[in-house]
């Protein structure tokens, strides 16, 4: 077993992809990089912390992108996400059996907060053409960052989501919860909150992620080569099922979110969802995770 949050983005290609067979694009030796991070005294990196290419997976031709978390968090910036966008217009043109996006990233570099935001809504609307052009999307998530911010609304605008349960996905970070609205509110620093919160497993649980995989390159390939023809159409009526599968949610929660018990939302939830012993959700092997969901 190699530890899939261990890896690098490139450790990642390497084992996921068929052996050998990841032929990239703007590589570091073209030294693409951000024009703003230098202006502002801070380091950069020649691939602007992601790479794109094409593969083969399980003998299918793949187009993939793999975000470098090592390199500040995975953040979107101009290139990175003109990156992102290129190969998903390439998709378009040259028709792959499926996109790969290896997600980690926190959302949105600060550094570059107005171009960051443009790339990630370009990504969004790039995703969606591919999609309706009838190419699945598949989102990998399961790096140390996590998947937050912008790219968290990406990886729902997918076709098929693949988490581990030590992966987290979620639209604001901890961090970014308790600086907005306080420690009362949401409490970063409690890791075990954080990942009944946002972890793989309340994920699948909800409904949020199609495939819940060990911490293990192997488990995420054979997920990734098993969803390649995971193409979902885009209807009015798609839509309106998540609407009406999100009220749901919502509506199974008690007004302040604990019951008499202190327990919090996340165990709320998953009793709502007909879960027994919701309370040891957590303690559970993956497993037996897979085995509870109801959705």
């Amino acid at each position: 077993m190699i530890s899939y949050a261990e890896c690098s983005a490139r450790e990642r290609l390497a084992l996921l992809l068929d052996p050998g067979s990841f032929h990239e694009w703007l590589p570091p030796s073209e030294r693409v990089m951000s024009p703003h991070l230098a202006q502002l005294g801070v380091p950069s990196a020649f691939d602007d912390g992601v790479a794109v290419g094409r593969a083969m997976l399980g003998g299918r031709r793949v187009f993939v992108a793999a975000q470098e978390g090592a390199f500040m968090g995975g953040g979107v910036g101009e290139v990175h996400g003109a990156k992102l966008v290129g190969l998903l217009q390439r998709a378009l043109r040259d028709r792959p059996a499926a996109v790969l996006l290896l997600a980690e990233s926190g959302g949105v570099r600060l550094h570059e907060a107005n171009a960051g935001l443009i790339a990630v809504s370009e990504v969004m609307r790039a995703v969606l053409d591919v999609r309706a052009a009838g190419i699945p999307v598949l989102v990998l998530i399961g790096g140390a960052n996590g998947c937050f911010g912008g790219m968290g609304i990406v990886a729902r605008c997918a076709d098929y989501v693949v988490m581990s349960d030590v992966g987290r996905l979620a639209m604001s970070g901890p961090e970014v919860i308790e600086a907005s609205h306080g420690v009362e509110e949401f409490d970063s620093r409690d890791r075990a909150l954080v990942w009944r919160t946002t972890g793989g497993k309340h994920r699948w649980l909800i409904g949020d992620c199609d495939a819940l995989v060990e911490d293990d390159v192997s488990a995420f390939r054979e997920a990734a080569v098993a969803a390649i023809d995971e193409s979902r159409p885009l209807t009015l009526a798609a839509l309106e099922d998540e609407h009406a599968l999100l009220t749901a949610r919502l509506h199974a929660l008690p007004a302040d979110n604990v019951d008499s018990a202190g327990h919090d939302e996340a165990a709320l939830l998953w009793s709502a969802l007909g879960i027994a012993d919701a309370q040891q959700v957590p303690e559970l092997s993956v497993e037996a995770v897979r085995a509870l969901r109801t959705i």
